[in-house]
């Protein structure tokens, strides 16, 4: 063998050339991966939707004792209406803690990307949710022009109408508060636990009906089915898009546009869906600046994955 060749370089060969080339390739940065993936085991989405449940329950009665201590009149078919909107609120935090909690089961390190409170390009995500409202916005007008629902009562419970005060926490709650805690919960949570299960669409179906199901009490029970049809579309729209953020902004949208209707409004609707979003924008941005909102590090999003449906 003649010495010289040993001082020679080997020519690469093609498979050493494409490691080389998918090695120098940069991953693709979180903001451009679908929903993460989780090893939250799928009986903690059953989990958290009782603990969420009956944690709501435990608040609200919490809230009435003061109350009722102070004089505040509560019965089983009223509250007041102030009342009730602190009721309301502190089951939506309820969800929250539910979701956080079982989250945390065996001792988990449970991080706010996990629950997809994570960038997305933005027009991708403007998109898909203009997408997603445009076809809930034709089946609700099917839906009504078929069985007539009635009109839903929850601001009334809320008390809207009596006074200014309460018209204005009535649309925080409705337009701000719920739309970020039933997200947390339902597509964060439940969905991406049930995904561990049997996969995508079996997630998707049973969270949209899980999600319908507990508006029993404050929407008609005609509207239950179409609720959980945009509860499948927001589990869709959470797997497409990777982040909650477009999610919750979905539900803002919804919730302002139908607070307006209610309301009989007009030029007022799109100032309420830009003062909602805009609340929601700055909760996060306060989130994220008191670091309970962090970006993913490099091995978190190598953990998050891509998930594809059916996957």
């Amino acid at each position: 063998m003649d010495d010289s060749t040993l001082d020679r370089p080997l020519a690469p060969s093609r498979d050493t050339t494409a490691l080389a080339v998918a090695t120098a390739r940069p991953s693709p940065p979180p903001s451009q991966l679908r929903a993460p993936v989780t090893d939250w085991p799928p009986w903690t989405a059953a989990a958290a939707l009782v603990g969420g449940l009956v944690l709501a329950a435990v608040a609200g009665v919490l809230v009435d004792i003061p109350a009722a201590v102070f004089g505040v009149s509560i019965t089983a078919s009223h509250v007041p209406a102030g009342l009730e909107i602190a009721d309301t609120a502190v089951q939506d935090a309820a969800f929250v803690a539910a979701a956080v909690f079982f989250a945390h089961i065996g001792g988990r390190t449970v991080r706010a990307w996990q629950f997809g409170l994570r960038p997305t390009p933005f027009w991708r995500a403007v998109r898909r949710a203009a997408l997603l409202l445009f076809a809930f916005l034709v089946l609700s007008l099917i839906w009504v022009a078929l069985f007539h629902s009635p009109k839903e009562k929850l601001l009334e419970q809320l008390g809207a109408g009596e006074s200014t005060i309460l018209l204005l926490l009535s649309a925080a709650l409705t337009c701000v508060v719920a739309p970020i805690c039933e997200e947390f919960l339902f597509r964060g949570y439940i969905f991406t636990a049930l995904r561990n299960w049997r996969g995508v669409w079996p997630a998707a179906v049973i969270s949209g009906l899980v999600f319908g199901g507990v508006h029993a009490g404050s929407a008609p029970a005609l509207d239950l089915l179409p609720l959980a049809g945009l509860g499948f579309g927001l589990c869709l729209l959470y797997l497409y898009t990777g982040s909650l953020y477009p999610c919750i902004a979905a539900h803002s949208l919804n919730n302002s546009i139908a607070f307006g209707s209610l309301e009989n409004w007009g030029w007022q609707i799109p100032v309420l869906v830009v003062a909602a979003l805009g609340l929601i924008w700055l909760i996060a941005r306060t989130l994220i600046r008191a670091g309970v909102i962090t970006p993913e590090t490099p091995a978190a999003g190598a953990d998050a994955g891509a998930v594809v449906p059916g996957g």
